[in-house]
This record gives structure tokens, C-alpha cells and sequence, in this order.
């Protein structure tokens, strides 16, 4: 249920005299977003009112004053000008609130402030952090308000010191968690953490480096230096210190790999450890322009780049378009969780000396790498793209070319850009999962579980599907805060029932809300965790209106994920809305219209046209979506329905067969008891399409159904 949200990440759990209470979420880091308890958005639209918020909420528990709130805001306007304006953002921040069903703002002539523990606010949860539970870093993914810099010059001063403190607040907690560690396969993760949080942290990369060396990991540890090496040119233009060169000359030595065992880490500040050699002169390569990312978490993930477009025949008008269109993918691509997506002006600085995918690979650690060229001819641009996969001989596995019109530039990035990610996200993953069903299943992790998982979802045969099941339960199991986890299994069950394969179906449906939940409160900001979890609430709870907003918010997360188009556009349907529904699976289909999935997706389109009384073009998707899996039995039924009421007899008798083959259980009445949608008419509809297509009532009246809706015609 929605009303237990308030623990947003793993590990939160609201105190005490504040459970219960939270009535909106409030996330202030990277880009600022405000959230109901019913997933609502509640952020408000102008800038101001928004930065209006968010001093306020940083002021908690002391009330902010007005006089300090019209200084921040408007520092070049008189005094009165400057409150009048502040009595204006008010009443708009009041406005915007009120829909969260609680009185979270109380004003006062001279203060503002939030109502203690109304409102829970991820900046809270990274101030409380401690060794003892670190888990509130993770949230610290992006600078504090980074869509709120320009407002007043004030204000950004402000903005400047309050992201230093929280900055300052989240490196000591890490700096003394990893002090604490003494094996590598710990210290590890918790040196990332650290680097998320201060890139130039050279201890943290030292204690990198030794861990790999540690584990007999030399090369990755010569790259986690060469990656050092390349931070503090770019951010503090110096050279790492003698004690770091040292560390790497034990490591690339005859014993590197036989680095000793530490004692627990010696972390130094990074300003002052690096400013004290940054004089130093080093014989050393020259450093690479841009790191990668930093690596990724235990549970995996694929590296990948954008690298900006060569340009064939174009003005300089459209020169730009190589990089924008870059940045505009790698944007995109960044929502999704799961990817770890290296800058694009990183990959741009290095395209300027040179384009080899082997160097890329090598000085980013990028898996794929998508690439691609401009050319035009008169007012038409012909851009092509094409996904390699470094780690196979920079195999092309995915290419498309746009033709469009170079009338607006600006909406032709965004459109290829939301196409390109929505199509390449499906595609990764399926190659992320077939290399490691390629690999011996010894010690894996709980991401090569939940990806030898997935294929065999998609295949829907009863035996492979199972053991999909238990892959998940495993990943769950090995790491209990995977989010992903959660949500794959609860998808999982969502088929377990929709295949009539549950031996206790209430206890699945019960089971796949729990998973749901589980995953949205261990990573609120997962599009693909919300909307499978809104699939849940649509078709196993049958509860559409909460469904609905659950894909809304995933939308808003990510607005290129066709799986939320498609999941959203069903929900519509199970509503009775045809042309909603219509509107967001077309939708879906043109951002992936060659989908892995579309066997599951493409089947709502025969709602649609049951919905509007066009059996023609019901039969003639079913028998498309079918073929695309001939094991998948919600296809089939409606596929049958849709055949009842065209009297195609011959046709329906050869779908009945194998849907009875697949689900032998399977009655009217069953369906009916499974099925979401919500009007009367349009479950009467569908019914007695499947009774004169010869599906029995029940199974006692199997041959008084047959005898009394005697099949119409021949096909």
C-alpha cells in the first residue's frame, strides 16, 4: 500500500514520534521532485516557488524567517518588492500543497516552516547517516537542487555552502566507514561510495587500488590508478602523490599481485593530500582528458557511451547537432537505473584525438558504445546509429538510420533521442542476460541472477518459467535490498497467475503486492520498479485508479521506458477508456516498435479493439501476437473472443485447443474472476465472445454451454 512509503530507501525507517505521520516526499538531491503518499506530484512549477521549498525545508527544524526568504530570493529588489513577491511564492507553494491532503506549511507574519515530520526529505535522511547505518548515502546520486542554479546571485551562494555541508557531512561518514574495513571484497563498495561523493578523494582510490591488488585484480587496479590520475588533472590540475605512484609500483611489480594485506584504511582529505604534491613534477603518460564513471556496485551493471556524431556533408548550423544529439541520449539513458552511462563531453574530448572503440573501451571501461553519423541533402538529415558491443569485437547488435525533415533541430534531438534509448535498453539487457547464461552459474551475484531470470520469463514455457522463479527468490535472498530484485519477482508473479500456473492464486496475488511494495520503497525513483508495480495494482488487485498513478510517476521519471506505455496504456483499457488507451500504446509502439516484449505488450491492442467493437482488427492482431508466442495464453484468450464474435468456427476451434492445451483449467467463470476490466458491458463482451468461440461456462456445463451457443458459421 502506498500508506507504508514513508521508508523510501532502504534502511530509512522513520523515527518514532514521525511514523505515520509523513504525508510527502520531498527529494531535494539532484533534480528536485515532491510526492503525495498516492504518488501525486506535487512539486510546484515555477522555479522560484520551488527554490521557496526547498530553503525552507533545508531550515528545518528552525523555522525560516521571511526577511531572510525575500533576501535569498530577490537581493536586487527593494524590501517591499522583495516581500511582496515572497507573499505571492507563498500563496503559489500553498496552492501547490494542498493537494498532499495534510497541513504541511505553517506560515506566520514573520516564518515559515514545514510541520515537523510531515514531510520526509532525502537531505534529512544523508545528515543522519552514520558508520553504524550508512545506508542514506546512496542517496547522495547528483549535486543538492542542480535544476535551481541562476535563480538570484544570493541564492546561489546559499546553494554553494548547503551543498558543501552536505557534501562534507556524507565524506566523513564514508572516510570513517572505510577507515573500518579490512577485507577487500568490503572495501571495495564502500571506496566507491566514497568517490561517488568526492571524485578527487585520493585515499579512497588508494584503498581502490590496493583492495584489487588484493583479490589478484592487478589490471583493474593499474585502471583504478590511471582513472585517479586522470581526476586530479581535471579537477584540481595535479598529479598524483609519490605515496599513490608507490602504491602502484608494489602493484606493477613481479608480486603487485600478491600485495600484502592491509590494516584498516589510512583515509587522508583529498585537499590537502593532493595540494601538497601538486607541484611535484611526475614522469608519468600523459593522463587521459575525462574518466569514466566510477565502477560499478557489486550487483553489476553495463558501462555504456555516447560518442557525438561524425558529421558528412553538413553546415555549421547543424554542426552542433553531433554533440547535442549526444548529450541528449546520454540524458535519456542516465534514467535508466540499472545502466551506468559515462559523460558525454568526457567522451567528446577524447573523440578529438581519437575514435578507436578499443582505446574507449579501455580508458572508460564501456561495454557498448553507440555511435553514429549526419549526413544531409537539401532540408533532409539522415542520421544513422549503431550500438557495438565492445566486449564482442565491437559487434554492431543494434542499428537504426532517421530520416526527418532539419526544420527544428531541438525536437528532431529529443525525438531520436527518446527512440533510440527506448529501443537499446530492451536490447542490452537481453545481451547482458545471454552472456551471463553463457558463463558457469559459480557464485553468482544477485544481478547475474535476476538477468538469467528474465529470458526465461519471456519464454512462458512452464518449466524454464519456474526456474526463472527461483533465480529471483535467490537474488532476493543473496542481497535483500536489490530493489530490481523485487520487481522482477513480482512481474514474475504476475504471469504466474495470468497463465493459470498458481497453485494458490490468492496467496500469489497477496505475495506479488508485498514484492511490489518492497521495491518501491527500496528505490522510490525506479521507473521500471514503479510501473511494474502499477501492473500489479491493475490486473492482480484489479485497483486502476492507484495503478494509473503509479505509471504516471514512472513516466515522469522516465518518459522514454515503453514498457510503462504499454503497461499504462492496459491499465486504461481495464478502465474503459479505448482512446486513452490507444493513444499510449501507439505510443509505446513507436518508441519500440520491434520490442522483445512485444509479444506481452502488443496483446493489449486487442482490448482496444474488443473495446470498440472492431472484431476485424482484433483477429487480425491476434493472430500476429501469437505467433509471437505461441505459449502465452492472454493473447489466445482474447484472440478467442475476438474469433466468438466473427463466427470464425474452424479458426476458433484451433485456438481453443491449444489455449485448453496450455491452461486446461480455464473457464469463462475463471477468466471472468481474473480478469481487471471494470465495466460490465465490456466483461460481458468478452465473455460471450469466448463462449460462442466454445470455452465452457464451467466445467460442469461444458456441454450444455457447447449445446445452447452453437458456433456460428465457417470461417
Amino acid at each position: 500500500m502506498m500508506a507504508d512509503l514513508p521508508q523510501p530507501m532502504p534502511g530509512l525507517t522513520p523515527s518514532s514520534d514521525t511514523a505515520g505521520q509523513v504525508v510527502m516526499r520531498l527529494r531535494l538531491i539532484g533534480q528536485m521532485e515532491a510526492w503525495s503518499l498516492t504518488s501525486e506530484n506535487v512539486l510546484p512549477q515555477g522555479r522560484k516557488t520551488r527554490a521557496l521549498l526547498a530553503v525552507v525545508a533545508l531550515s528545518a527544524p528552525r523555522p525560516a524567517l521571511r526577511g531572510r526568504l525575500a533576501e535569498l530570493l530577490w537581493s536586487r529588489r527593494p524590501e517591499e518588492q522583495a516581500r511582496a513577491s515572497l507573499r505571492q511564492e507563498i500563496h503559489r507553494l500553498l496552492e501547490a500543497l494542498s493537494s498532499t491532503g495534510g497541513d504541511i506549511l505553517t506560515v506566520t507574519r514573520d516564518h515559515l516552516s514545514l510541520r515537523p515530520g510531515a514531510v520526509w526529505v532525502d537531505v534529512d535522511e544523508v545528515m543522519r547517516a552514520t558508520v553504524e547505518q550508512p545506508a542514506s548515502l546512496s542517496l547522495l546520486e547528483g549535486d543538492l537542487l542542480e535544476d535551481l542554479d541562476g535563480i538570484d546571485p544570493t541564492f546561489d551562494a546559499w546553494l554553494a555552502a548547503e551543498r558543501e555541508r552536505v557534501r562534507d557531512k556524507a565524506r566523513s561518514v564514508a572516510e570513517a566507514l572505510l577507515r573500518s574495513q579490512v577485507e577487500p571484497e568490503a572495501t571495495i563498495p564502500v571506496a566507491q561510495r566514497l568517490l561517488s561523493i568526492d571524485r578527487a578523494h585520493e585515499g579512497a582510490w588508494r584503498a581502490l587500488m590496493r583492495a584489487h591488488a588484493e583479490r589478484g585484480e592487478r589490471g583493474m587496479a593499474i585502471q583504478a590508478y590511471d582513472r585517479c590520475r586522470s581526476v586530479l588533472a581535471d579537477l584540481l590540475d595535479a598529479a598524483p602523490s609519490p605515496e599513490t605512484q608507490k602504491l602502484l609500483a608494489e602493484i606493477r611489480g613481479p608480486s603487485g599481485s600478491r600485495i600484502r594485506p592491509r590494516q584498516p584504511a589510512q583515509i587522508f582529505s583529498p585537499a590537502i593530500s593532493t595540494m601538497a604534491h601538486a607541484a611535484e613534477e611526475v614522469d608519468e603518460p600523459p593522463a587521459v582528458l575525462e574518466p569514466p564513471p566510477l565502477a560499478a556496485p557489486a550487483r553489476g551493471g553495463a558501462h555504456v557511451g555516447v560518442l557525438p556524431l561524425q558529421l558528412v556533408g553538413t553546415s555549421d548550423d547543424e554542426a552542433h547537432l553531433a554533440t547535442g544529439l549526444a548529450e541528449e541520449i546520454t540524458t535519456a539513458l542516465a534514467r535508466f537505473r540499472w545502466m551506468f552511462v559515462v559523460s558525454s563531453n568526457s567522451l567528446a574530448r577524447f573523440a578529438q584525438e581519437t575514435r578507436d572503440e578499443t582505446a574507449i573501451r579501455r580508458t572508460f571501461g564501456i561495454d557498448f558504445l553507440l555511435d553514429g553519423t549526419v549526413q544531409k541533402e537539401r532540408s533532409r538529415l539522415r542520421i544513422t546509429l549503431r550500438l557495438l558491443d565492445l566486449r564482442a569485437n565491437n559487434q554492431v547488435v543494434w542499428a537504426r538510420r532517421f530520416d526527418r525533415q532539419s526544420h527544428d533541430l531541438l525536437s528532431l534531438q529529443d525525438e531520436i533521442a527518446a527512440e533510440v534509448v527506448a529501443q537499446i535498453d530492451p536490447e542490452i539487457l537481453l545481451i547482458e542476460a545471454k552472456r551471463t547464461a553463457a558463463r558457469p552459474p559459480i557464485d553468482p551475484t544477485a544481478y547475474d541472477l535476476v538477468l538469467r531470470a528474465l529470458p526465461l520469463i519471456g519464454r512462458m514455457e512452464h518449466g524454464p518459467f519456474l526456474q526463472a522463479g527461483e533465480y529471483l527468490r535467490r537474488a532476493i535472498a543473496l542481497e535483500p535490498e536489490y530493489a530490481a530484485a523485487y520487481a522482477w519477482y513480482a512481474y514474475w508473479n504476475v504471469f504466474l497467475v495470468g497463465q493459470g500456473w498458481a497453485d494458490n492464486p490468492r496467496a500469489t496475488i497477496e505475495e506479488a503486492g508485498k514484492l511490489a511494495e518492497r521495491a518501491i520503497m527500496l528505490d522510490p525513483f525506479d521507473a521500471r520498479g514503479l510501473t511494474v508495480a502499477g501492473h500489479v495494482r491493475a490486473f492482480l488487485h484489479h485497483r486502476l485508479h492507484e495503478a494509473i498513478m503509479l505509471h504516471e510517476r514512472a513516466l515522469s521519471l522516465n518518459p522514454n521506458l515503453a514498457m510503462a506505455w504499454a503497461l499504462s496504456a492496459v491499465a486504461y483499457a481495464y478502465l474503459g477508456d479505448a482512446e486513452e488507451a490507444e493513444r499510449r500504446i501507439n505510443h509505446y509502439k513507436k518508441l519500440s516498435p520491434l520490442d522483445p516484449h512485444a509479444f506481452f505488450y502488443d496483446t493489449f491492442y486487442l482490448y482496444i479493439h474488443l473495446l470498440k467493437r472492431d472484431f476485424e482488427s482484433a483477429v487480425a492482431r491476434g493472430r500476429t501476437v501469437v505467433d509471437m508466442n505461441p505459449s502465452f495464453t492472454a493473447s489466445h484468450k482474447l484472440y478467442l473472443s475476438a474469433l466468438g464474435h466473427t463466427g470464425r468456427t474452424q479458426e476458433a476451434a484451433r485456438v481453443r485447443q491449444r489455449l485448453l492445451e496450455l491452461e486446461p483449467e480455464l473457464t469463462v467463470e475463471r477468466f471472468l474472476a481474473t480478469n481487471p476490466l471494470a465495466r460490465e458491458e465490456d466483461r460481458k463482451l468478452c465473455a460471450e465472445g469466448l463462449l460462442l468461440a466454445g470455452v465452457p461456462a464451467h466445467h460442469a456445463e461444458t456441454a450444455v454451454i457447447m449445446a445452447t451457443h452453437e458456433l456460428r458459421g465457417v470461417s
